[in-house]
């Protein structure tokens, strides 16, 4: 405290495709352009789902380079959709595509839907994600302590985007290092929300308190108080921003890869003593950083992994702090300049 005090699946041919409608009371909502797909047109640019196009692929996705007639680059996210939950999944998050537009968020582009497959187009964002900037070992560009204090911020500005601008509220629901994507000037897109819930102000509360439900966040990230209650609300991408601040500072995982050790555990020297905060600095910035600024950042990241959600700050008030605190990211907010 006193820290915080001194500072994947076969693609079937359909040919075209209905529009996809969103659910609920959505009039008064201006919805973001997007261009519906076929699959033959999603077939054709990416070479017939060639494994040379493959990007990633995870447990309900499967990821790959598309290559559109002009010579630009998508992403192609292809979600099996062969039971409710999957495409309930997949319903959710093109409702929620469908309403954010914001330079810190990875744009959609459109999407597709065959009835056995989802699929959703996104720009390709060239120069990998956070995790591997920080933690890969084939990782060559050292991210430099300006490029991680602009990164913070951009972040902060699209949760701040999500929870207090759009026409109905957002929390992410997954903030992590690997859903933030980085272009070739090191600008931050944020991605993925298969977890995503849109609708509410505040809190959604579990069904009952024996619900079964699908937990959101991933290991090292997701909020306790979340893990307690099944409460999910802003708050819990606070705490996950939280840790991506810790993350940017030290270098180390959210959640070691060597002995599953989680780095909130392993920070929690600096976060308590404001002293101890250059011993936990990542080696790899060879001294080329700003002690005071490391200092204020670890204190803003202390008040985001607080116990009480309601204590933790808004993404308002981390703009705010980052704005004032960080002089060496004065560029970004002179003029409305963007990197």
């Amino acid at each position: 405290m006193e820290l915080f005090k001194c500072l994947g699946f076969k693609l079937k041919r359909r040919g075209s495709v209905p529009d996809a409608r969103v659910s609920g009371d959505l009039d008064s909502i201006k919805l973001v352009a997007r261009r519906l797909f076929t699959c033959d047109e999603v077939e054709k640019f990416t070479m017939n789902l060639s494994r040379s196009r493959l990007i990633a692929y995870g447990g309900f996705s499967t990821v790959y380079l598309a290559q559109f007639p002009d010579s630009t680059f998508a992403a192609v996210k292809i979600m099996d959709l062969s039971s409710e939950r999957f495409r309930r999944v997949y319903k959710q998050e093109l409702d929620i595509l469908l309403q954010i537009q914001h330079e810190n968020i990875v744009k959609f582009l459109g999407n597709c839907d065959n009835g056995n497959e989802g699929m959703l187009l996104f720009e390709y964002v060239p120069n990998g994600t956070l995790q591997e900037k920080l933690h890969g070992v084939h990782s060559k560009k050292l991210l430099s302590w300006k490029n991680r204090m602009a990164i913070a911020f951009q972040l902060a500005k699209a949760i701040e985007y999500l929870h207090d601008k759009c026409p109905l509220p957002i929390v992410h629901g997954d903030i992590k290092a690997s859903n933030v994507l980085l272009d070739k000037k090191f600008n931050c897109k944020l991605c993925d929300f298969g977890s995503a819930k849109m609708g509410f102000s505040s809190t959604i509360l579990p069904e009952s308190a024996t619900a079964n439900r699908v937990m959101l966040g991933s290991p090292g990230y997701t909020d306790p108080y979340y893990l307690r209650t099944g409460i999910a609300s802003k708050k819990n991408d606070i705490y996950s921003f939280g840790v991506i601040i810790l993350e940017l500072i030290s270098g180390f995982e959210a959640l070691s890869s060597d002995n599953g050790e989680r780095l909130i555990s392993k920070a929690g020297t600096i976060l308590r003593d404001a002293n101890k905060v250059e011993e936990m600095l990542d080696p790899n910035l060879n001294g080329n950083y700003d002690l005071e600024e490391a200092k204020a950042m670890v204190a803003l990241a202390g008040f985001c992994l607080g116990d009480s959600p309601s204590l933790r700050p808004s993404a308002s008030e981390i703009l705010d702090t980052i704005t004032s605190k960080i002089s060496s990211m004065s560029f970004l907010f002179s003029h409305d300049k963007k990197i």
